[in-house]
Order: C-alpha cells, then structure tokens, then sequence
C-alpha cells in the first residue's frame, strides 16, 4: 500500500467480505477498508480496488469519512470507512450494488453497523 501518493489499492476476495465492506448509507456508496488505521479522516484518497480476482480494477476517488480505532466495541475491525466522490457519478457504488444483488436488504452485520 502507498499511502505516501494517497494511492491506496484494496483486494475483496468474495461476496462475504464485500457485503462487510459495503456502506450503501453513504451518498455515492463507499467501502470500509480494514487495518488501514495510517489514513486520517477528511484525507482524500485514490482507491484501486480488485472486487473478487476480477482482472479489472475499479479505480476510484474517494474521501476517509469513518474511523474505527483499534480495541472498538463488539469486536469491529479498526480501519476506515470511504466514501466515493462525485465524479465517480455512481459507478462505483453500481458495480458494488450489482455484485451484491439480493443481499443488500440481510440482517448479517457488517464492519460498521
């Protein structure tokens, strides 16, 4: 990770984890990415990710707009939460809410809520 350059590249390797990710509440969408505890809120950021060993990546703008320090209640990961800027347009939060179709609407937890 080069987080010197504001570069940060993130694999989700299944469905699983994705829907983790997810935070559809946030206008445009955005991820939660885990152990990425260097990033400060407010920093923006250019996000590469690999979404399921798909050889082609989402390149993608985005914002630090949640925080979850290390040690936090009921055992969440600490990392940080993105959100994807408007000139993603929607793509971005498209392609993910595609992948997740059905399960959007589970009860399953996630990383942040």
């Amino acid at each position: 990770m080069n987080f010197a350059s504001g570069i940060v590249h993130h694999n989700i390797p299944d469905k699983a984890t994705l829907y983790a990710s997810f935070m559809p509440f946030l206008k445009n969408g955005g991820l939660f990415l885990p152990g990425q505890n260097q990033l400060r809120m407010g920093q923006e950021i250019f996000l590469v990710l690999t979404l399921m060993n798909d050889p082609e990546r989402i390149r993608v703008a985005a914002k630090v707009v949640w925080v979850t320090p290390p040690g936090a209640q009921g055992n969440r990961p600490a990392g940080v939460g993105v959100q994807f800027l408007e000139a993603d347009q929607g793509q971005t939060r498209a392609k993910i809410e595609n992948y997740l179709a059905g399960l959007l609407k589970s009860d399953q937890p996630t990383y942040t809520l």
